[in-house]
C-alpha cells in the first residue's frame, strides 16, 4: 500500500503535522503508520452540506439556515441526525408536519439522494473530485487558521474503535474535542452498525 511509503516520509518532515485523509479506514491505516492521533477524515462533513442542501431545497429556504449533521461512516452505513434537523430553531419534524407531511414519506428519498450524490454527479459531468475536493480545502483552513470551528468530520473514536465522524471542535492540532450529539435510540443503533461496516472495512485494508 502506498500510504506505508507516504506517511512515515510525512512524518519525518513535519513530525507535528495534522493529516487529514479523505476516507475512514484509511485514516486509520494513516494513523497507525504515523504513531499518533493527529489524523482527520473528511468523513461526512461533505454528506452533512448535501444533507443541507436537499432540506433546503424541499423546504424552499436557504441550506445555510439549515441546522442538519450527518455522522458516522462517510458511506452507505452514514447516519442522518432527523432528531436534531432544524430549520430557524423549529425541528423539521415539526415543519413537515405543518405541511402536512411525514418523515417517514420524506426520509427515504432525501436520503438516498445525499447517499448516492457522488453517482448522480459522475453520471452528470464525469467526475465527483470537486465537492471532497473544497470540502477537503475548507477543513485545511480550519486548521491552519486554528478556527475552532464546528463540523461533523472523522477523528479516532476510543468508543468504537474506529475513525468515524461526529460533530468535533477542529482546531491547529485537528479534533479539539467532540460535541456528543443527543442521539434518538435508532440513531444510536445506527451509528453502532456504522462503527460496525468501518471496522470490517478496516479489516480487508489491512491485509493488502
Amino acid at each position: 500500500m502506498i500510504y506505508r511509503d507516504i506517511v512515515p516520509r510525512i512524518v519525518d518532515a513535519a513530525g507535528d503535522a495534522v493529516l487529514l485523509v479523505v476516507t475512514d479506514p484509511l485514516a486509520d491505516v494513516t494513523r497507525e503508520i504515523a504513531g499518533h492521533t493527529r489524523v482527520l477524515s473528511a468523513g461526512t462533513f461533505l454528506d452533512s452540506l448535501r444533507f443541507r442542501t436537499h432540506l433546503g431545497r424541499h423546504f424552499g429556504v436557504d441550506p445555510a439556515s439549515v441546522e442538519a449533521q450527518v455522522i458516522g461512516e462517510h458511506g452507505t452505513s452514514q447516519v442522518f441526525l432527523w432528531s436534531s434537523a432544524r430549520i430557524g430553531g423549529a425541528t423539521v419534524t415539526a415543519l413537515l408536519k405543518q405541511r402536512g407531511e411525514k418523515l417517514d414519506q420524506v426520509r427515504p428519498a432525501l436520503e438516498k439522494a445525499v447517499r448516492y450524490a457522488n453517482i448522480t454527479i459522475i453520471e452528470g459531468h464525469d467526475a465527483s473530485q470537486y465537492g471532497i475536493g473544497i470540502a477537503s480545502a475548507r477543513i485545511g483552513e480550519m486548521v491552519l487558521a486554528d478556527e475552532h470551528a464546528v463540523i461533523p468530520i472523522g477523528s479516532f473514536q476510543k468508543n468504537f474503535g474506529v475513525t468515524l465522524s461526529l460533530p468535533s471542535v477542529v482546531g491547529r492540532s485537528g479534533v479539539v474535542k467532540i460535541a456528543e450529539p443527543e442521539l434518538s435510540d435508532e440513531e444510536h443503533q445506527l451509528l453502532v452498525e456504522s462503527a460496525r461496516s468501518i471496522r470490517h472495512a478496516l479489516d480487508r485494508m489491512r491485509k493488502l
